[in-house]
């Protein structure tokens, strides 16, 4: 039986181009959407063969909701073989605006104990095997943090840290943890940013690198690499310089705010 992925957040940017991109290179596909109907669309759209993947309706922000979405794809399509915790949110927030703590809340209950919870029924079955790989989906924004984007820095960089606790819990189990962040990629949660973005990727481009870096069970990459040398820069720079560099810069949409 070929290889299985399972893979949240796959009804639209990265999580649908990983998606193709392993369904291209063999794997069967455990694909987890709320909009289960946009996931089947595209897929019968991609031409990709029935039964090779199975839908499952989940939302990330509720563990128990994950959790059990993990445990009917090991019911129905078997353990996998590797887990894209992909599933995440960008919305800025302004601490002085009551509303945007339930924003940071609804952050880090998506992009950190979301992300946990996709993994939770994975890890014992594969400690077991002795095999297998998680990989979390960070992003360059949780290296230094940026004016307006609090709850999203803030929740990327818990992604990191996180992972990296994980990595070495497992790692004498035989089972990988990959993190990966993207810099900017040409997606739905993009596209409204009002502010220059350098070496944008398309989807397809960041989910070819992606996949190689997960079959080479690299513990930690930025992709593209330039964005971590920016990165790099940015955290080597004195508070004062990253601060006057950063000032007047265009902070991200806020919920509800038009522009």
């Amino acid at each position: 039986m070929s290889r299985l992925v399972f893979i949240t957040g796959a009804s639209s940017g990265i999580g649908q181009a990983l998606a193709l991109r392993f369904s291209r290179a063999g794997y069967r596909l455990a694909l987890v959407a709320r909009r289960t109907a946009d996931v089947q669309s595209w897929a019968l759209a991609q031409g990709i063969r029935a039964g090779s993947y199975e839908i499952y309706s989940a939302d990330v922000s509720d563990p128990e909701s994950i959790v059990a979405a993990g445990r009917a794809c090991i019911g129905s399509q078997g353990l996998p073989d590797v887990v894209i915790a992909n599933a995440g949110i960008s919305i800025g927030m302004d601490t002085a605006a009551r509303e945007d703590l339930d924003v940071m809340a609804q952050t880090f209950a998506t992009n950190n104990t979301g992300l946990a919870a996709t993994f939770h029924p994975f890890v014992d079955a594969m400690v077991a095997r002795g095999a297998g790989a998680l990989v979390g989906i960070g992003s360059v924004a949780g290296i230094r943090g940026l004016p307006g984007h609090g709850a999203y820095c803030a929740s990327k960089a818990a992604v990191i840290a996180y992972c990296e606790s994980l990595r070495g819990e497992l790692r004498s189990a035989g089972v990988k943890v990959v993190t990966l962040c993207p810099g900017y990629i040409d997606t739905p949660l993009t596209q409204k940013n009002r502010y220059a973005m350098p070496f944008l990727m398309q989807p397809d481009a960041f989910a070819d690198r992606a996949f190689h870096a997960i079959e080479a069970g690299v513990s930690y990459r930025v992709i593209p690499w330039q964005m971590g040398v920016v990165a790099k820069l940015l955290r080597l720079l004195p508070n004062a310089l990253f601060d006057k560099a950063l000032a007047g810069r265009p902070r991200k949409h806020r919920q509800g705010a038009e522009r």
